[in-house]
């Protein structure tokens, strides 16, 4: 399998990239080729919107790619992700798209355009303390669809995204539809009434009020709030799927972490 990396949002590392291409390389089971543009610096992003807008169509379009994979998040991908799937080359229809975070503007324009994508980690989680085992299940997942990597109680159908991703992109033309689907949220370094103040807006999407059911995964390095909210994520999230009448499913296993795990979008 060949596995094209491409940075739509936030510059990859060198050091990550080496070490994903060792690991990959020791695997013998997948072709990895990290295009030029995931090092490319242009303030914030990983070059500019035409050079990564480029990349991304460039992959997408190469009938020797199995998957594109986001080399991380940060912010960027929905200032491209509109243009990535307007006259859609047939080569594109071929591959799953990976990742998370940020790459859920992406996905739900890719998943909305009728390509296979899903949530799982990317080549920077590497350089995370057990980054090593993250990236081994998405590649694990890529290449042989294996099922340990996949969370463990996913409903088909089903979508994850990263709560404020999620919020951003109600409204929008990315905006995908949730009718019957399994929502997984999770979030990171965002305050409680922050969580609170975003549930709000979400569950008041009528779209939002059409899933199956939603389920909170991790949510990470919450900054302390004086005073304090008096309430956790979980109790926030349940409150605001009891009030909008949204089935609330409980914790799932996706996060800002190493223990991320894939979650296919659609019945992929």
């Amino acid at each position: 399998m060949k596995i094209a990396v491409v940075a739509p949002s936030c510059t990859l590392k060198r050091d990550a990239a080496d070490r994903l291409e060792a690991l990959a390389a020791s695997r013998g089971d997948c072709e990895l080729a990290i295009h030029p543009q995931c090092f490319l610096s242009d303030g914030h992003f990983a070059g500019s919107d035409e050079h990564r807008l480029a990349a991304l169509r460039e992959v997408m379009a190469d009938p020797t790619v199995d998957a594109v994979w986001s080399a991380r998040g940060g912010y960027g991908s929905n200032r491209i992700a509109e243009a990535a799937v307007r006259d859609l080359p047939p080569a594109a229809r071929d591959k799953i798209y990976l990742g998370y975070s940020d790459s859920g503007f992406l996905h739900a324009a890719f998943h909305k355009a009728g390509l296979k994508c899903a949530w799982g980690p990317m080549p920077q989680d590497v350089a995370r303390e057990g980054g090593e085992a993250a990236v081994t299940r998405a590649i694990d997942w890529l290449v042989r669809r294996d099922a340990a990597a996949i969370e463990p109680a996913l409903q088909a159908p089903a979508m994850a995204f990263n709560l404020t991703v999620l919020a951003a992109l109600l409204g929008t033309v990315l905006e995908p539809d949730l009718r019957g689907v399994e929502l997984l949220i999770e979030d990171v370094s965002e305050h409680h009434y922050r969580i609170d103040r975003t549930m709000f807006h979400v569950t008041s999407s009528a779209n939002v009020r059409s899933v199956a059911r939603l389920r909170l995964g991790r949510v990470g390095d919450i900054p302390a709030n004086d005073p304090d909210f008096g309430r956790d994520e979980s109790a926030i999230v349940e409150e605001w799927c009891h009030r909008a009448g949204i089935p609330y499913g409980g914790r799932a296993d996706i996060g800002h972490d190493t223990e991320n795990k894939v979650v296919p979008f659609g019945s992929n």
